[in-house]
């Protein structure tokens, strides 16, 4: 048996683990304790004072048992009321809070993802209310808004992302006489990537792999005077005329590393989520896809955090309460 460590006896010493499901339920064992934990985040750190609008002072709050349903605490002075779940995820929603925690507790503990028919089994709901608690969590709290430029070595690059085209467009396409090549390609999804080595990573839906269009995401995503190492592909041959020092590696001439030219950075980043796309979701609609890349992203980033993605989840759920 594993050393066990004293200061935290549930997780072994060896563990890499930041926060094990033993862990989660000691902190979150009822919906209470996770109602007192948003109050006490957004507005009372000390469970009991908090600001009053109303009064436009530090007031004692106290929560009391009403008629409604929403939850709520009340200023001693002038009754006004704050509702925790206010302009959050969970708000509106008869889901228990519990179950809200701990579906962000697992798609923070995950690598690969997990699917909303996996999380209607964990938590014995439908499977429309395990999709829409994957669809808020990912969509709302997984997103790279205010996102910085990457800077110093750069890697950019582009994937496509989808499967095999059905047997009913192979005959339309030999019917119509088009290019089978082409006509394959035009129906996937494309994602433009930049990941700074060492550091951060970005990663987009794009409409096509235009020169145009890599161009103004690689200024979007790339600080100028930046050194950027892509492929051989042809759209980024003007790169190097907007400000990057640009460094190419051939892929056609099958050469994918040279010293410290190479992009297997990014490609590792978009093998990681292909894979996780196959074995976890099996296929992922166009409409969708960002969210997808939007969450890979978000893990991919808190990597090597020392605080755990569960808490960081948190913490954006209160961070971007409304």
């Amino acid at each position: 048996m594993p050393p066990v460590d004293r200061r935290n006896p549930i997780r072994a010493a060896s563990s890499e683990s930041t926060c094990s499901l033993l862990e989660f339920a000691r902190e979150f064992p009822d919906d209470e304790s996770c109602l007192v934990w948003l109050w006490r985040e957004r507005f009372a750190p000390d469970g009991e004072h908090a600001h009053c609008s109303r009064c436009d002072a530090e007031r004692v709050f106290k929560r009391y048992v009403t008629a409604q349903k929403r939850p709520c605490w009340f200023c001693q002075t002038c009754g006004h009321r704050i509702h925790p779940m206010a302009g959050t995820i969970f708000e509106r929603s008869s889901t228990s809070l519990q179950l809200w925690f701990y579906a962000m507790y697992l798609m923070a503990s995950t690598r690969c993802g997990i699917s909303a028919k996996q999380l209607e089994r964990e938590l014995g709901v439908h499977y429309k209310t395990a999709w829409r608690m994957f669809n808020k969590i990912r969509n709302k709290l997984m997103t790279q808004e205010g996102a910085e430029p990457l800077a110093g070595s750069v890697e950019a690059d582009e994937t496509f992302v989808g499967g095999k085209p059905r047997e009913s467009y192979r005959r339309e396409v030999a019917r119509r006489g088009w290019n089978m090549q082409t006509a394959y390609w035009d129906r996937k999804a494309i994602v433009f990537g930049a990941v700074q080595r060492g550091g951060k990573l970005r990663a987009e839906v794009i409409p096509d792999s235009r020169a145009r269009t890599l161009d103004v995401k690689v200024r979007e995503f790339v600080m100028p005077e930046s050194i950027l190492y892509t492929d051989d592909f042809q759209a980024y041959r003007q790169i190097g005329r907007k400000g990057y020092v640009h460094r190419r590696i051939n892929h056609s001439a099958r050469v994918y590393v040279m010293g410290d030219v190479h992009t297997q950075t990014i490609e590792g980043f978009f093998g990681l989520f292909k894979n996780g796309v196959r074995g976890v979701y099996h296929s992922v609609s166009q409409k969708w896809l960002q969210g997808y890349v939007n969450e890979y992203v978000w893990r991919y980033n808190r990597r090597d955090d020392q605080r755990s993605m569960f808490h960081e989840l948190l913490g954006e759920a209160v961070s971007r309460a409304s």
